[in-house]
C-alpha cells in the first residue's frame, strides 16, 4: 500500500468531501450484527466517525502515522497503523469491513486474503470512493484540463481504478446492487483550491519540480467558479457479503 497523503494531513480532513447518509443507511440495511467494524485505510477517520453512531466497537488502520494524529476520536475507534494486507487481528471478527478512497492503493489479491480471513460468515465489505467532481461547464473544463494535461503524467497508475468507478476490480463477494449516488456541496472558490491541493498528483508536480501546479489554473477557476458554487461528486459503492460459512 502506497502513503501519499502523511503530508498534509490537516488539509486532507479539512477539504476532502464526506460521503452521503444514504450510504450508512444502505449498509445498515444489509448488515447482520453490528459489534465490531473495520475501517481499512481509515486516513482522517471520517467513515470510521461514522460506523462509530451505530457500531459497539471500530478498529481503524492506517499505515499513515500523521492522518491518523488528524484523524476523528470517538471513545469506540480504536486506531492502529497496519498495512491493509497483514493486520494483527483474529480471525472471524468483523461484521463490517469499509475502505474509502483507499482500496485502489493495495495489493488486492494479499488485501481480499486477509478481508476473508478476519471477516464473520456473511459479514459485508463495503468499498467506497468518489470520482472526479464536476461543477458548472466552464469551470469542468479547467478542471478537466488541469486534470488532464498539467498533472496528467502526475497520477499514480491505480488511479485509473477510480476513473473507471472501481467497476474494474475484482470482487469475490456476494455482490449487492447499490443505489446510484451523487455527494453535492456548495463550496467557497477557497475550498475548491484547497481540495485541489490535497490530490496525489498535485504532490508528485511539486516534489519533481518545486512548483505548485495548482497555480497555474487558479485564476481561470476563480472567474470561471466565483465566490462559491456548487459541486457534485459522484460516488462509488460496492457492497458484497462474504462468502464463507
Amino acid at each position: 500500500m502506497k502513503d501519499n497523503f502523511s503530508t498534509r494531513s490537516g488539509a486532507y480532513r479539512k477539504f476532502r468531501p464526506e460521503y452521503p447518509q444514504e450510504v450508512y443507511e444502505f449498509i445498515q440495511k444489509h448488515l447482520k450484527a453490528s459489534e465490531l467494524a473495520w475501517d481499512c485505510g481509515t486516513g482522517n477517520g471520517q467513515v470510521a466517525g461514522k460506523l462509530a453512531e451505530f457500531f459497539g466497537r471500530v478498529e481503524a488502520t492506517d499505515i499513515s502515522k500523521n492522518q491518523i494524529a488528524h484523524a476523528v476520536k470517538r471513545p469506540n475507534i480504536n486506531y492502529s497503523i497496519q498495512a491493509a494486507e497483514n493486520t494483527s487481528f483474529p480471525n472471524n471478527v468483523f461484521d463490517l469491513l469499509t475502505t474509502a478512497q483507499a482500496f485502489h492503493w493495495f495489493d488486492f489479491d494479499q488485501f481480499y486474503s486477509e478481508v476473508q480471513r478476519c471477516l464473520k460468515p456473511n459479514a459485508l465489505i463495503a468499498i467506497l470512493g468518489y470520482g472526479l467532481f464536476s461543477s458548472k461547464p466552464a469551470t469542468n473544463l479547467v478542471i478537466e484540463y488541469f486534470y488532464n494535461e498539467i498533472i496528467g503524467p502526475y497520477w499514480d497508475p491505480e488511479r485509473k481504478y477510480l476513473d473507471e468507478a472501481y467497476k474494474s476490480i475484482p470482487f469475490p463477494f456476494e455482490e449487492i446492487e447499490t443505489p446510484g449516488l451523487i455527494q453535492s456541496y456548495n463550496w467557497s472558490i477557497e475550498h475548491l483550491v484547497g481540495y485541489l491541493r490535497t490530490w496525489s498528483a498535485v504532490k508528485h508536480y511539486e516534489r519533481k519540480n518545486g512548483k505548485d501546479p495548482v497555480e497555474f489554473i487558479e485564476k481561470d477557476l476563480r472567474t470561471s467558479f466565483g465566490k462559491s458554487n456548487e459541486v457534485n461528486f459522484p460516488i462509488l459503492f460496492r457492497l458484497g457479503k462474504n462468502r464463507k460459512g
